[in-house]
């Protein structure tokens, strides 16, 4: 998750703005069918390097975006952080690197992405894996006491000023302390989490970060949300989560089947918990490939 030989960060405009991405050199950079990984919150797309060689590596062309408004990429002048401009920033992408489709790969704020890019237009997505984030349609509209209490946060994230002081206080601690409570018994590295603190360490950044948060709730009293990212996913989709996740709680993804108007499978990997991908990331890699490669 550091500045490798294999691994800079490169600039692109789509959707009217810059992204930076990270994409491997060598193997199959380039060539094969596109895959877009995309990272949740708090995290960076530097938490996807594990993910896009092993991608890399079994034929596929790896790119993980930085997600609207993180560093090294611009700020939208639209301010817009709403789930359908997720979406139709992973559109966007799609075609810019010229492809006709895409299959995409979302982690947290990334799988909420990736359903609205599947919803707004599933004829440019192939097939996706979202990761620690069930159906926002269950998600949001059908939580259990339990899991209005574990997205304590979210509510939290919605007062003016109060949690960007409370994030950037004694180095980050209350943040990294969020990330540890979401998976119990792992340690975030500096590896992992110094990227997060660079870009945090930024005032608009971290505001661009809590955005996502602050327009949920707006976004849901708005017709396209119900039109988009509420309604069934018609793409193949595999959905992973962590047995041990205390941020979005396993419950939370049972029940969803009929959200899913295609191929669905749900899978759970054990002693996991939100940040799986980093937890176990030889098999959450296996779990990925071997659902792309079905296409």
């Amino acid at each position: 998750m550091t500045h490798t030989d294999d691994l800079q960060p490169r600039y692109i405009r789509a959707n009217g703005m810059e992204f930076a991405y990270l994409e491997p050199d060598g193997g199959t950079a380039g060539e094969g069918p596109l895959v877009l990984c995309l990272h949740g919150f708090p995290d960076t797309a530097w938490s996807m390097a594990g993910l896009l060689r092993k991608l890399s590596a079994a034929g596929f062309r790896a790119v993980a975006p930085f997600m609207r408004g993180y560093p090294p990429g611009a700020l939208p002048d639209d301010r817009d952080y709403s789930g359908l401009a997720l979406g139709r920033d992973v559109i966007a992408l799609v075609e810019h690197f010229g492809v006709q489709d895409a299959m995409v790969v979302g982690h947290d704020w990334g799988a909420l992405a990736a359903y609205s890019a599947a919803a707004l237009r599933p004829d440019r997505i192939k097939r996706i894996v979202t990761a620690a984030v069930p159906h926002p349609r269950r998600f949001l509209l059908r939580p259990s006491r339990e899991q209005l209490r574990a997205s304590h946060y979210m509510f939290k994230f919605q007062l003016p000023g109060w949690p960007e002081r409370r994030i950037r206080e004694n180095d980050f601690a209350w943040l990294r302390d969020l990330a540890r409570s979401w998976s119990p018994g792992w340690e975030p590295t500096e590896e992992y989490f110094g990227p997060v603190k660079a870009a945090f360490s930024d005032p608009q950044r971290l505001k661009a970060a809590l955005g996502y948060y602050r327009a949920l709730p707006l976004s849901l009293l708005r017709r396209e949300a119900w039109q988009f990212l509420l309604k069934p996913v018609y793409v193949p989709a595999r959905v992973i989560y962590g047995e041990n996740d205390a941020c979005i709680l396993p419950a939370s993804f049972l029940d969803q089947e009929h959200l899913f108007g295609d191929k669905y499978e749900l899978v759970g990997i054990p002693k996991a918990g939100h940040f799986m991908h980093l937890e176990a990331p030889e098999e959450f890699a296996g779990r990925v490939i071997e659902f792309l490669k079905a296409a």
